[in-house]
């Protein structure tokens, strides 16, 4: 395939990057938000509260992305629940990788000194002002590492935004299979651009580990 080809599949794909880019950073968020209030929660809650988070995360790790996709998008409208296919990969997608990074910040928050829990409390701060003030802000430093981690499969899950009908960069890739039958390099530069965005936000994540270190 001569490198004018190749370019315009490259400019096919790019039309559903922003799809993509949508996709993968508003469930990293909702991922995110979920396994912070998660880790709140347990440093806030009663014992038998704390079991039932560890039971609701062990379930929601346990259930394929694809699945839940399916079960909120396929599935609750049989109840009479309707939802936008962003909402759809938002709802499973945060769910279930929010609930890795859930287990991430609750190792992270082990790493934190007890003695300058125990200061802060001497000098007064309730339980809550303690974990924004000292344990949030090490927790998050400590979980640079697993954040990235969890980051690389939110944007792996992404191409399954395609089976609920949001045209992003592997939907593209399919498309143009379908009329080309030239899979091996649309499909070697569908993966080029996932690598792309992924290696951008690491890099930015390093920035940020090596601001706050």
């Amino acid at each position: 395939m001569s490198s004018g080809n190749m370019l315009a599949i490259f400019y096919f794909l790019l039309e559903g990057i922003g799809n993509t880019l949508l996709v993968t950073f508003t469930c990293f968020l909702s991922a995110f938000l979920f396994g912070l209030t998660v880790a709140v929660l347990r440093r806030l809650s009663p014992l038998p509260l704390q079991k039932i988070l560890d039971v609701l995360v062990f379930i929601l790790r346990g259930i394929p992305i694809l699945i839940a996709v399916f079960l909120v998008y396929f599935g609750l409208p049989s109840i009479g629940i309707y939802v936008s296919p962003l909402v759809a990969m938002n709802l499973s997608v945060g769910l279930i990788s929010g609930s890795y990074l859930a287990e991430v910040f609750r190792g992270a928050l082990k790493l934190v000194e007890p003695y300058e829990i125990t200061v802060a409390k001497v000098a007064g701060m309730r339980q809550l002002q303690v974990i924004i003030n000292i344990e949030l802000p090490q927790m998050l430093r400590f979980s640079v590492p697993g954040i990235i981690n969890e980051f690389s499969s939110v944007l792996k899950a992404t191409p399954f935004a395609y089976t609920v009908g949001i045209a992003e960069i592997t939907k593209q890739a399919m498309s143009l299979t379908a009329i080309t039958l030239n899979g091996l390099q649309i499909y070697t530069l569908d993966g080029v651009l996932y690598f792309i965005i992924y290696k951008v936000f690491t890099l930015l994540a390093g920035v940020f580990e090596k601001k706050y270190r």
